[in-house]
């Protein structure tokens, strides 16, 4: 086999060019190993900016005749969620690679029949799960692998802001995905259960914020905070081990992950039956971390499955697991809280 130098450039449409499209553009026209062939969206004046950037690139509001030309290979989807199922669809059986935006879809059906659909069809189907790809993350993971921090107890992350407020879904759809995602990424494992909370502030059956409680095998939980609706930008998730426990601060503008050389040992029981904890506190640890655009390297590993047939690391069936934790939350949010049971995953 070639090595991935020796490839030619992948051709690539991206739909979408609004809110998060504009840094898929620019990615995948920076690229050596792509080409940003055409760009796709219903406003005009969208477009009209899109080639004021990128001379050469060809614009289109038509998506169907789009994925229809045989001079591009793969489809980029920054649309609004509820289009990704059947845009994605059509896309695949025009025979294009397909990167979808996070979620992969709002309904885990649908999220499995593309899976399904792009194995059969030997294509590349990769979602938009970016913190997979940050360099801070990759360290994490390596640290749980590891060992280094022990056994984990539990992971919790706050992801809040004030804005992007949407109006047709809510802070779970929108802003949950991301720590979801890191959370099966990390664990390498579905939770047994799930339960939320949330409220409506700025429009009825809207959520602005949400809390999910995820609880994994082996007694690890998992809490995740998310909100549009909150003073000051916080992208923040914290581990905690047996042994150390990491601290990851996405906005920091250095030192992202700090591991805390602290924990709490059982010494025994007393005479009275009573059991003895020693609190241990060490040295705080900074790892270097050379850090690169994270979206950049999900582009660059798009393109290089594409190539080599590679098994993209945000697959078809990792969107489909975080869209079912996805469910599982918005029905417990239906139910007041209500603890759901996802059952074999």
């Amino acid at each position: 086999m070639p090595e991935p130098e020796t490839f030619s450039p992948v051709t690539i449409a991206l739909a979408g060019c609004g809110y998060w499209g504009p840094n898929l553009a620019r990615n995948f026209h920076n690229l050596p190993e792509t080409v940003l062939h055409t760009c796709c969206d219903l406003r005009s004046e969208t477009l009209q900016h899109m080639e004021t950037l990128y001379t050469g690139v060809r614009t289109t509001n038509d998506y169907t005749a789009m994925v229809q030309d045989p001079h591009i290979e793969a489809v980029a989807l920054a649309t609004p969620v509820r289009t990704h199922y059947a845009l994605a669809k059509a896309a695949l059986l025009a025979g294009k690679h397909v990167f979808v935006e996070k979620p992969l879809t709002m309904d885990s059906r649908q999220a499995l029949e593309l899976t399904t659909l792009a194995q059969e069809r030997r294509q590349t189907l990769m979602v938009g799960h970016v913190f997979e790809y940050n360099p801070a993350v990759l360290k994490i993971k390596e640290l749980l692998d590891s060992k280094e921090i022990g056994r984990v107890f539990y992971v919790y992350s706050n992801r809040v802001n004030l804005g992007r407020v949407q109006s047709d879904i809510n802070a779970l759809w929108s802003i949950a995905p991301h720590d979801i995602s890191i959370l099966l990424f990390l664990l390498e494992q579905m939770p047994i259960s799930v339960s939320a909370q949330g409220a409506t502030y700025l429009k009825a059956d809207v959520e602005d914020v949400v809390f999910v409680t995820l609880h994994f095998p082996g007694g690890i939980v998992g809490h995740v905070q998310a909100s549009w609706l909150d003073p000051s930008k916080v992208r923040r998730m914290t581990v905690v081990g047996s042994e150390r426990m990491i601290l990851y601060d996405d906005v920091a503008s250095e030192g992202k992950v700090r591991i805390y050389d602290k924990g709490v040992y059982v010494k025994g029981e007393d005479i009275y039956g009573e059991f003895q904890y020693r609190l241990h506190s060490g040295d705080i640890h900074i790892p270097k971390i050379e850090m690169t655009e994270p979206l950049r390297n999900e582009c660059a590993h798009f393109a290089h499955c594409i190539r080599t047939g590679e098994r993209p690391r945000s697959d078809g069936r990792s969107g489909w697991r975080v869209v079912r934790v996805l469910e599982a939350a918005q029905e417990s949010l239906r139910r007041k809280g209500a603890l759901v049971r996802l059952g074999n995953t």
